[in-house]
């Protein structure tokens, strides 16, 4: 087939039929190189390994009978590269009570589907947190509420996603802890300032026993470490809400309604 050139000539090379045979020479081999490996992305077309490494939590409710074991296991995606990451593969849900059997199965399958799916899988975090039981929640170990047991099974899939990295807590920074230890410091004095004033206007015979109260004033905290008056905050979901200065401000996450 002839082939039109429309530019100038500057040069030509006669390429003899051996030299198209030859094959081109390879490489010299960098000693100590790092592997080279393609990058394999979570899908779920992707084959389960025979051994997975994973973490089993441990959820004691009121709500239940017995409790609750949840087994997150992960997959190691290109392991010995720069692009190693850890993501969750399967969850499994093991208890001695049988009564939610079909809902517990369902919910295990659901969302290792979700998982084997790839993407962002952080988004199930929030949506287990937002279910509610009708019957009302509970505290758990910590003083930490818990709208339901979804919720607290989403709260354990969020402490395991923070473990391998896929999730990243915003950290406080220094100024606003420190705001909120002035806050809290301030709050406990002018308790302690109201129990002493109480006990200074008290009878003779009650100061023995008004005194002791006030005494142990000072060490009253709730489940979570907080004043025994603190209520729930809406954020971080645990008993640090106080009334200061007119203004509701929470004494663990910093949160306040006046902003």
């Amino acid at each position: 087939m002839a082939i039109k050139i429309d530019k100038k000539i500057k040069g030509y090379q006669v390429v003899k039929p051996e030299d198209k045979a030859a094959p081109a020479p390879a490489a010299a081999p960098v000693k100590d190189a790092a592997p080279v490996a393609e990058v394999i992305q979570m899908h779920e077309s992707l084959e389960r390994p025979e051994t997975l490494v994973g973490n089993t939590y441990k959820i004691k409710s009121p709500l239940f009978e017995h409790a609750l074991y949840v087994t997150i296991n992960d997959i190691v995606l290109n392991p010995g590269t720069p692009h190693e990451q850890r993501r969750p593969f399967e969850l499994f849900i093991n208890s001695k009570n049988m009564d939610h059997f079909q809902w517990i199965v369902a919910l295990t399958r659901i969302l290792s589907a979700v998982f084997r799916k790839g993407g962002d899988v952080t988004f199930i975090v929030e949506e287990l947190k937002a279910v509610f039981d009708p019957r009302g929640g509970y505290f758990k170990a910590g003083g930490v509420y818990m709208p339901s047991i979804v919720a607290e099974i989403g709260a354990v899939i969020e402490q395991h996603m923070k473990s391998i990295g896929l999730i990243h807590d915003p950290e406080m920074s220094e100024a606003t802890r420190q705001l909120i230890a002035e806050k809290r410091a301030a709050y406990e004095k002018a308790n302690s300032a109201t129990s002493t004033a109480a006990v200074m206007g008290a009878t003779s015979s009650a100061i023995g026993t008004s005194d002791t109260a006030a005494t142990g004033n000072d060490t009253h905290t709730n489940a979570s470490g907080f004043p025994a008056g603190a209520t729930l905050c809406s954020k971080c979901n645990t008993q640090a809400l106080v009334l200061m200065d007119g203004c509701q401000t929470c004494l663990n996450c910093g949160y306040s309604k006046c902003g």
